[in-house]
């Protein structure tokens, strides 16, 4: 499965990506894949490769280009409960100084590459994103009516402010350590009342995380249900393409 490393202009200079899609020259289904808190690392090459196979050509930038290419800080192989405060310590300026303004200029950029590769064909694409890429992913889709038709997010903080642009097809896959039954119902019902088409619900025995094999809240009957949850989605909204 090829990996390629990529550099996409934007209006603040380039961001380091890498792309992963199947061999054989074919084009297929564009998806923009935001990664989680830790940044771009192995595992987010190891995801990408994995939805790359199902026949995607999967888009993974590193939205902290604006602080180096990646990764910008070092970071262990596995990232466990001992370390996981001191590292986030060293990313949360970071993450806070990633304005919603800056997604959004990023998100056109990002867009806009994904869409001219040679590799990629016409038609709408999909956005995922994990933990706060969740919500780059999110503000991605609502700002992108039309053009992205499937939006994944995975134990990430929710913009409910943004639910009303939505137009995408939504799976949203929360930690049961992330959100009460009671919080999800409310979530439910603002998804309800924005006319969007989404499944959002609590993945059991679940903390934040869950899908990120190189971290201690890791849980791969999780991991397994998110992708059981995330191709079809796919399949239904990219179908044409």
């Amino acid at each position: 499965m090829p990996i390629k490393t990529v550099r996409i202009p934007t209006a603040d200079g380039r961001s380091d990506a890498f792309a992963a899609f199947p061999d054989g020259g074919e084009r297929h289904p564009g998806v923009l894949m935001y990664p989680d808190g830790f940044g771009v690392r192995p595992v987010l090459r190891e995801m990408a490769r994995e939805l790359a196979g199902h026949g995607y050509y999967v888009l993974v930038p590193n939205f902290f280009y604006r602080q180096g290419p990646a990764p910008v800080i070092e970071l262990p192989e596995h990232i466990g409960d001992e370390v996981r405060s001191a590292v986030f310590a060293r990313l949360m300026p970071l993450i806070e100084a990633h304005t919603a303004e800056r997604v959004l200029r990023d998100a056109d950029a990002y867009l806009g590459f994904l869409t001219t590769q040679p590799e990629v064909a016409a038609g709408p694409v999909a956005v995922t994103g994990y933990c706060i890429g969740g919500l780059l992913a999110t503000r991605t889709a609502a700002a992108h009516p039309g053009h992205v038709a499937a939006l994944a997010a995975f134990h990430g903080p929710v913009d409910v402010d943004a639910l009303s642009g939505l137009t995408a097809q939504v799976h949203l896959g929360h930690a049961e350590g992330d959100l009460t039954p009671e919080a999800l119902g409310e979530l439910n019902q603002a998804l309800d009342a924005a006319g969007v088409d989404h499944t959002s619900e609590i993945y059991p025995d679940t903390v934040h995380g869950f899908t990120m094999s190189d971290t201690d809240a890791f849980d791969p009957a999780a991991l397994r249900r998110h992708w059981d949850r995330l191709l079809p989605l796919l399949d239904r909204a990219l179908a044409a393409t």
